[in-house]
């Protein structure tokens, strides 16, 4: 039966049932805990993740269903490769800006909806970086930043949390670059959280509660997506140049 659970921070992570997630609002798991290594390596294992605005407690959200893209399997419109030809300087890296990644996906003056990245989310993401767990994807025109998105990486799954363009499909480049990277290293799903056109439009589609969990992670493994890899001619072959 859904039912809303309290966690109290002085103890140690240890989350419900993702099946007691409420039904309204949707996917609503937890309340409380907090927001260290321990706390968000242990949810994000179980399928869960943190999502809550400034100056309300921590929340911790299971929505069924769970939009997820399956690696390789990005959506490449005819007009989007188009506009990838006429692209004579791009370049796509990994983990070379990560604070300013998470810093731009924060900032609400490029987001319709406002943000939910609070100033204890990036500190706490940025940790997650330095000890290797949060991976960032750059999208570069020439040296100068114009897109991407960050994420967590257990075992055969990337977490992906939020994404930002600079200029005109530069977030898609990112995607699909971290898609066609996670093919060609035996990644089995990149969990997208809840469903949006956007990411529809990508290829992520909307899987039912246990096919999600059947993907999960049984042991904490970091991704081997180094510092300053370059991932352009993963870009290169998905856009199939």
């Amino acid at each position: 039966m859904p039912q809303l659970t309290l966690l109290k921070a002085e103890q140690p992570p240890s989350f419900p049932p993702t099946s007691m997630a409420l039904e309204e609002p949707e996917g609503l798991l937890a309340i409380g805990g907090q927001l260290t290594e321990e706390w968000l390596l242990n949810a994000y294992q179980r399928g869960i993740f943190p999502w809550f605005s400034q100056g309300d407690p921590i929340m911790w959200w299971s929505p069924a269903p769970r939009m997820v893209l399956i690696p390789g399997q990005a959506h490449i419109s005819r007009s989007l490769k188009k506009h990838f030809r006429r692209q004579t300087a791009l370049t796509v890296r990994a983990n070379t800006a990560f604070e300013r990644v998470i810093g731009f996906c924060a900032d609400e003056s490029l987001r319709q909806e406002g943000t939910w990245i609070t100033s204890d989310m990036q500190s706490a993401y940025n940790d997650l970086h330095y000890s290797g767990w949060a991976h960032s994807v750059e999208v570069y025109d020439h040296d100068q930043l114009i897109g991407g998105l960050y994420g967590i990486g257990i075992g055969s799954v990337f977490y992906g949390e939020s994404m930002f363009s600079l200029r005109s499909n530069a977030s898609k480049y990112a995607f699909i670059a971290l898609s066609a990277w996670a093919a060609e290293n035996d990644l089995n799903l990149i969990d997208c959280q809840l469903y949006n056109p956007y990411l529809a439009s990508l290829g992520g589609e909307l899987i039912g509660r246990d096919d999600f969990e059947s993907y999960l992670p049984h042991q904490k493994n970091r991704l081997c997506l180094g510092n300053g890899q370059d991932l352009t001619l993963s870009l290169q072959q998905a856009m199939g140049q």
